[in-house]
């Protein structure tokens, strides 16, 4: 057959089957039931056309013409009717065929978005539904609904990271304001409990919606935090002293409020993001997630600026903050309100989605126990649609004896206390707990008091002249810190995670701090301002490029499903536990003997690194792992399974080898 005839009957073939097609979508309709006579004649007649016989036992297929998914929906639509034959066939037209079981099949799926819940719709035991579902999301190429989930998790990650880190600017420009009598610096105890008040917050919310998200959902969690958040941040910026309310008073309670939405944050953007994600990439993809928070420390640093620009005619005629008031003081003022409430804006776009996605397919199998609802919700994330819509009659009669036949442990507190008996488990979160710990005490104690390192750097602010001067040098110091050392950081570890491994990095990441700690320390008062400034540098970079970006991703993978957001919550609460330490004790000593104990503050740092160390052994490698296998829940192929699976022959040999690569 030349090609010519294949073009024109393609052509043929592909204006007929919209017209067969569109019928069959209206099946509620009295359309449908007046159209399917006629269409199965029109198919009876058309059907030569696409079947030739040829010289030996081959056929001309209706696959020449159409792509693989048009034709499945086609062929299911119309009752499987048989558009390709043999001469064998034909040389015996009376066989008997034995009848196709009857589905309940939904419709939709294209090249892009694949409908899974069709092809394992046949497939009568649960466990091997559910292998195969969550088999599909694994091992999927990286697509846009990939991209989808990176961006709405980590908008919000931004907002989270912008609000955490703008509280060190804050306190600056509340000093100025509110506290002339103290020459505009906001006293030491005020500044620590401004800066407590939200990791505070953050414990809270991390254990309460951890926990809250393994029993009633991610879905239904996802995007409450976020409410949270736009709620404080508005508060904040409108909040305002009077003789009865300390302004102090009224900054803390509203950052402890808006620490509770930030906790909140960490163990949903991190499971939503790994459950989604597919295997190869799922290092990638929530490291995309987590560097958002140098984005939001980037993001906060050219906002002080912009802002500075701004009011630089007012902030111009004050000879330094200590002389603020008037027009400088109503500039500074309307300054640090416009510095937070931005904060609610990126929150505010993310909102949407974060309400609007589907629940994780694994969430719904494993704890809802839901086998019709997961193989939708697996349909729907891969096409963007909300949420998946189960065949109601399929999805009460599957779901009574999928509460008994799936293989996974019903969630309890019974079960975690059983779970976490078991010492491997319980090192497990041991580890992860405790390397998040040990790295925020270093973290949070350097990068939440960037002013007095900077001052101690070379870069010191002392000399302004201006209000001005001192608001455009503490803007530009902290750009450079960021910039030098944290984005690249983030950054270089996206790129590596799923190459080099979690563990490595983290391991790498403390073993490099632990000897830039302890030079730092214990050369302090022998080296210059240009040797501190890049040791610090160095330090952003491997905070970042190690256990900063590994301890948040580490937790989302290798727990189980049930309890996953729960050990997520209690790992990151650890952490904001050791920033507390890190900033509320540990930092504080640097102002001992006149402020000459810095340098002690940085050598027991080195020493939280070097306990990191020995934390990070009880991690286990989960590059190009699944979940599953991660967290024991993988489950073995039943002998039978392929067997079970062949009746329907459209997806018989896609079914043979996802079964051999499970």
């Amino acid at each position: 057959m030349s090609s010519a005839d294949n073009e024109q009957r393609r052509d043929v073939t592909v204006s007929i089957v919209p017209f067969v097609l569109e019928p069959l979508r209206t099946r509620h309709s009295t359309t449908y039931w007046f159209s399917r006579p006629c269409i199965l004649v029109l198919v009876s007649a058309v059907k030569p056309f696409f079947v030739l016989p040829l010289d030996s036992d081959e056929s001309f297929h209706l696959q020449s013409f159409l792509p693989s998914s048009t034709l499945q929906s086609f062929i299911t639509n119309i009752g499987a009717l048989p558009f390709t034959r043999t001469m064998a066939e034909d040389a015996a037209p009376n066989a008997s065929v034995a009848p196709a079981a009857p589905v309940h099949r939904t419709a939709g799926g294209n090249n892009a978005y694949h409908n899974f819940h069709n092809d394992f719709l046949h497939v009568e035991d649960p466990n091997e539904r559910r292998r195969l579902a969550l088999a599909e999301i694994d091992k999927a190429p990286f697509g846009w609904y990939h991209v989808r989930a990176c961006v709405v998790a980590g908008v919000g990650f931004f907002t989270d990271s912008y609000d955490i880190f703008v509280v060190s600017l804050l306190n600056v420009m509340l000093g100025i304001v509110y506290f002339q009598e103290s020459k505009g610096k906001l006293p030491q105890a005020s500044d620590n409990a401004i800066k407590l008040a939200t990791s505070a917050g953050t414990v809270v919310g991390q254990l309460g919606f951890g926990y809250l998200a393994d029993h009633v959902g991610r879905k239904k969690m996802y995007g409450l935090e976020l409410i949270v958040i736009i709620f404080a941040t508005i508060g904040q910026a409108l909040a305002s002293g009077s003789p009865s309310v300390n302004i102090v008073g009224l900054i803390i309670f509203w950052r402890v409020l808006l620490g509770v939405g930030i906790g909140g944050d960490y163990p949903l953007s991190s499971i939503i993001t790994s459950e989604f994600a597919t295997t190869r990439w799922r290092g990638a993809m929530m490291g995309a997630v987590f560097a958002q928070q140098g984005i939001g420390q980037l993001t906060a640093a050219f906002v002080m600026l912009f802002l500075t620009l701004g009011f630089k005619q007012a902030l111009s005629q004050s000879s330094g903050i200590a002389d603020c008031d008037g027009w400088c003081a109503v500039a500074v003022d309307k300054m640090w309100r416009a510095l937070v409430g931005f904060g609610a804006v990126p929150a505010a776009i993310a909102l949407y989605y974060r309400l609007t996605i589907p629940e994780t397919p694994r969430y719904t199998f494993d704890v809802a126990r839901d086998v019709e609802k997961a193989n939708e919700d697996v349909k729907a994330y891969m096409s963007g649609e909300r949420e998946g819509q189960p065949d109601d009659i399929a999805r009460i009669q599957n779901r009574a004896a999928a509460q008994e036949q799936l293989q996974v442990p019903k969630a309890s507190w019974s079960d975690f206390i059983r779970h976490y008996s078991i010492p491997k488990n319980g090192l497990l979160l041991f580890g992860t707990a405790g390397s998040w710990f040990l790295l925020d005490v270093a973290f949070y104690g350097v990068s939440l008091n960037n002013a007095a390192i900077l001052e101690t750097i070379g870069f010191s602010t002392s000399g302004a002249h201006t209000t001005y001067d001192f608001l455009y040098k503490t803007a530009i110091g902290n750009l450079i810190i960021v910039l030098a050392g944290a984005v690249p950081g983030y950054w270089v570890s996206v790129a590596t995670l799923d190459t080099l491994g979690r563990k490595t990095i983290q391991m790498g990441g403390f073993v490099i701090l632990t000897i830039l700690f302890i030079v730092w320390g214990f050369a302090y008062n022998h080296i210059s301002g240009h040797a501190k400034l890049a040791i610090f540098v160095l330090a952003q970079f491997f905070f970042n490029f190690g256990p900063n970006m590994t301890t948040f991703i580490i937790p989302g993978e290798v727990f189980p499903t049930r309890y996953r957001s729960t050990s997520h919550g209690i790992s990151a609460a650890s952490g904001k536990i050791g920033s507390i330490i890190g900033q509320g004790a540990i930092a504080t000593l640097r102002y001992r003997n006149g402020g000459t104990w810095l340098d002690h503050v940085l050598q027991i740092y080195a020493l939280f690194m070097l306990l990191g160390i020995f934390t990070t052994l009880f991690v286990p490698e989960t590059k190009r792992k699944t979940l599953e296998e991660l967290s024991g829940e993988d489950q073995p192929l039943p002998a039978a399974a392929s067997a079970a699976a062949h009746h329907d022959g459209s997806v018989d040999d896609s079914q043979n080898k996802r079964s051999a690569s499970l």
